[in-house]
């Protein structure tokens, strides 16, 4: 039982890290000024870390997974060794889009690691079904 468990947290470490890769890439990219690259990529990490969450019932699933999206994103945010960087610079227009990226992936992991757990709030058995009320004249 151990062994899934690590072997899940080590799945979403992997899955959190290519769609890291993927949104630290593309958050950068603006449709008719609207920071288009950045709205899907928080979208789609938000939603990433829920189904982690949700699918496994597991904090530490969707903490994996959100260590690796975060890990991405410092690793290809930075400059390289021979001094080119995978994300292009920001444009003093444009300077808060990459700011915003790097804030809204941690705040995101913390919210949905967070987040309590509200499964045991469920009814245990469904009311009974109302009887119908006779109408005498």
């Amino acid at each position: 039982m151990l062994a899934a468990r690590v072997l899940t947290w080590m799945l979403s470490l992997v899955i959190g890290a290519v769609y890291g890769t993927a949104a630290t890439v593309a958050h950068a990219y603006t449709v008719a000024g609207l920071p288009l690259g950045l709205v899907l990529a928080i979208v789609g990490t938000g939603a990433l870390l829920v189904a982690f969450r949700t699918l496994t019932g597991d904090r530490w699933t969707a903490l994996a997974g959100g260590l690796g999206v975060v890990g991405a994103t410092l690793l290809f945010s930075n400059v390289g060794p021979g001094g080119s960087a995978i994300v292009a610079p920001a444009s003093p227009a444009t300077e808060w889009i990459p700011l915003t990226w790097t804030l809204a992936v941690p705040l995101l992991v913390a919210v949905v690691v967070a987040w309590p757990d509200l499964s045991h709030l469920r009814a245990e058995e469904p009311p009974p079904p109302a009887s119908p009320r006779r109408l005498d004249p």
